[in-house]
C-alpha cells in the first residue's frame, strides 16, 4: 500500500497544470526535440540492423492500416470535436459532467476502433493487397502478420489520445509531452530485443509496447487529476454532448482522409518498385519532417486561435495581418532549413543512418530523395497554416477538394515517371503536388478574404526577397566550407563526415544571421527583440529598438 501511494505521488508531478503559455510552449518544445532525437536514433537502429530492403519495406507498409484507423477515428474526433466540448464543460467546474463525457467518449471511441480493427484483422489479406499490390510470397505474408499485430496500437493510442485531450484542456502538458518519447522508446526496445527473439514481428511488438507506454503515462496523469471511469447507463451516443462531438468531427474526417490517401499512394507505388524503395522514402521523409513539425506546425497551431478570433470579430484586415505575418516567419526559418538540407543531405544521411548493413547504395538513394523532398519544404510548411486559415473561416471543403486535386497530380506524376526514375519519382511527384496545392490554397484564400492580402505592402512574395538573398549567401558559405573540409580530410570515418556537417552547417547559420542583421530582415529583428526581452528584460530591449529606429509596438 505504501509503495502504491508513493508511486501515485510521484506521478502527481505529471498532472500539475502549467499556467503560462511560455511555460507550456517550453515544455512542449523541449520534449518535442527529445522525441525527434529519439526518432533519429530509432531510424539509425533500423537502418544499421536491417538496411533498406524487404524487412523495412514490410515494416513501413504495416503501419498503413493501423494509421488509417487512428487518423480517421481519433485525429478527426480529438482536434475538431472532443477538446472544445470538454474544455467548455471543465471551465465551468462541472467535473462530474466532464468525467462522464470522457468515459462515454472513451468507451465509444475504443469500441469503434476495436470493431474496425477486428474487421481489418479478418480481411487483412485483401487490405494488404490493396495497400501494397507489389508484395508477394513471403513479403506479403510478413506484411499481413505485422499489420495484424500493429492493429493493437490504435486501440491504446486512441484511449491515450482521449486522455491527452483532457490534459491539454487542463493545461497539464508534461505527461502529454513525454508520451511520444515513451512511444519511441518502445519501438527502440522492439528493435534491440524483440526482433532478436521474434524476428521481424518483434518490430511490430515494439510498436505495440510503445503505444501501451504512450497510454500508460497519460492515463496515470488523468487519474491523478481525479478522473474515474463511469460506466454509462445508456448507449454513449445518446449523450447530447457525444452527438455534438460526432457532428463536429465529421467534416474534419475528410481532411484527415486526404493525408491518409497520400501515404497509401506512396506505399502502393513503392511496393511495385525495387526492394527498399518504401524504406528509403520513409527515411528521407523523416528527415525533412523535422523542420516541418518544429516550424510549420508549431507556428500554425499558435496562429490558429488568433485567426479564429479575427473571423469571429469580422476583422478581415487583422486576419490578413496575422496570416501574412505568420507565413513570413515560417518562410524565414524554413527556406534556409531546406537549402541546408539540400546542400548537406549526403553528410546528414551518412552520419545518422550510414552504419551496419545500410550500405552506400542505400545512403545515396536516401539523400537524393531527401534533396527532392526538401525542394517543396516551404510549401509543406505553409500548408498547416493555410489549412487552419480555412478552418477558422469554417470552410473544410476547399482544403479537402484542393488536397484531392493535388493527389491526382501526384498519382499522374508517379505513373508517368516511376519506370524511369523509380523511387525518385515518388519525391518528384510529391514535391510538385505540394507546391501546386499551396498555390491553389493561396488563390482560393485570397478570394475569400479579399484582394488586399497579397498587395505590395503585405504580400509574401515581395517580402521574401531579402530572405532569399541571405539564404543565397549562407548557401555559398556552406558550399565553400564543404570544399575546404573535403580538401583536408578523406571523409572516410564517422567523425570526418560529422565534422564536415557540423562546421559547414554552423558557418551557414552564422552567415544567415549576419546577412539577416545587415539586411534588417523584419523577422530577424522581431526574433532578436524577443530573445533580448527574455535574457535582459524590457528596458534593454526598448533601447535596442530605439537604436534600430524601429519604434513599433512590441
Amino acid at each position: 500500500m505504501i509503495h502504491r501511494i508513493f508511486f501515485l505521488d510521484w506521478f502527481s508531478h505529471f498532472s500539475r497544470p502549467i499556467s503560462t503559455v511560455a511555460g507550456a510552449a517550453l515544455i512542449l518544445a523541449i520534449f518535442g526535440i527529445l522525441s525527434r532525437i529519439l526518432g533519429l536514433i530509432r531510424d539509425r537502429l533500423l537502418a544499421s540492423t536491417f538496411g533498406a530492403g524487404d524487412v523495412l519495406d514490410v515494416y513501413y507498409a504495416s503501419f498503413r492500416i493501423p494509421d488509417f484507423l487512428y487518423g480517421i477515428l481519433v485525429l478527426g474526433a480529438l482536434s475538431a470535436a472532443f477538446i472544445p466540448v470538454f474544455s467548455k464543460i471543465y471551465a465551468k467546474d462541472d467535473f462530474e459532467e466532464a468525467w462522464k463525457l470522457t468515459s462515454d467518449f472513451l468507451l465509444l471511441l475504443v469500441g469503434a476502433i476495436t470493431f474496425f480493427a477486428l474487421i481489418s484483422f479478418l480481411c487483412m489479406p485483401f487490405f494488404v493487397y490493396a495497400v501494397a499490390p507489389g508484395f508477394s510470397g513471403q513479403k506479403l505474408e510478413a506484411t499481413i502478420e505485422l499489420t495484424r499485430i500493429m492493429l493493437l496500437s490504435p486501440i491504446f493510442l486512441g484511449a491515450s489520445a482521449v486522455f491527452g485531450g483532457v490534459l491539454i484542456s487542463k493545461r497539464s502538458f508534461l505527461a502529454y509531452a513525454i508520451a511520444p518519447i515513451l512511444y519511441n522508446i518502445g519501438i527502440i526496445f522492439g528493435i534491440l530485443f524483440f526482433s532478436e527473439k521474434f524476428g521481424s514481428s518483434g518490430l511490430a511488438w515494439g510498436v505495440v509496447m510503445g503505444s501501451i507506454l504512450h497510454f500508460f503515462i497519460q492515463a496515470i496523469s488523468v487519474v491523478r487529476s481525479g478522473y474515474r471511469f463511469q460506466c454509462p447507463y445508456a448507449f454513449p451516443w445518446k449523450n447530447p454532448k457525444i452527438k455534438k462531438i460526432l457532428l463536429l468531427m465529421f467534416p474534419q474526417i475528410f481532411s484527415i482522409a486526404s493525408s491518409q490517401i497520400h501515404f497509401w499512394i506512396i506505399t502502393l507505388f513503392a511496393s511495385i518498385m525495387v526492394s527498399g524503395s518504401l524504406a528509403v522514402f520513409n527515411f528521407a521523409n523523416n528527415f525533412q519532417s523535422i523542420p516541418l513539425a518544429i516550424i510549420g506546425v508549431s507556428f500554425a497551431v499558435a496562429a490558429f486561435p488568433k485567426l479564429s478570433a479575427s473571423v469571429d470579430e469580422e476583422n478581415m484586415e487583422n486576419f490578413r495581418h496575422i496570416f501574412i505575418g505568420t507565413a513570413r516567419r515560417i518562410l524565414y526559418f524554413v527556406i534556409p532549413a531546406s537549402v541546408f538540407l539540400i546542400l548537406l543531405r549526403a553528410e546528414l544521411v551518412r552520419v545518422v543512418l550510414g552504419s551496419g548493413v545500410f550500405n552506400w547504395e542505400d545512403t545515396t538513394r536516401t539523400f537524393q530523395v531527401l534533396g527532392l523532398l526538401s525542394i517543396s519544404l516551404f510549401a509543406q510548411s505553409l500548408l498547416p497554416l493555410t489549412i487552419r486559415a480555412f478552418y477558422s473561416l469554417e470552410d473544410t471543403k476547399t482544403p479537402f477538394f484542393v488536397a484531392l486535386f493535388s493527389q491526382c497530380i501526384n498519382i499522374i506524376g508517379i505513373l508517368l515517371t516511376w519506370k524511369i526514375w523509380g523511387v525518385y519519382s515518388l519525391a518528384i511527384a510529391f514535391s510538385f503536388a505540394s507546391i501546386v496545392q499551396i498555390f491553389l490554397l493561396f488563390f482560393f484564400l485570397r478570394r475569400r478574404v479579399g484582394s488586399g492580402w497579397m498587395d505590395k505592402k503585405t504580400g509574401v512574395s515581395l517580402n521574401i526577397f531579402p530572405m532569399l538573398l541571405a539564404v543565397f549567401v549562407s548557401g555559398v558559405c556552406v558550399q565553400i566550407m564543404k570544399l575546404f573540409w573535403g580538401s583536408i580530410t578523406d571523409l572516410n570515418t564517422f567523425w570526418e563526415v560529422f565534422g564536415r556537417l557540423f562546421f559547414a552547417g554552423s558557418i551557414g547559420v552564422i552567415a544567415y544571421i549576419i546577412m539577416s542583421h545587415w539586411l534588417r530582415i523584419e523577422e530577424f529583428c522581431d526574433f532578436r527583440k524577443k530573445v533580448y526581452s527574455r535574457l535582459f528584460g524590457k528596458a534593454k530591449t526598448l533601447a535596442l529598438v530605439r537604436e534600430e529606429g524601429d519604434l513599433r509596438e512590441m
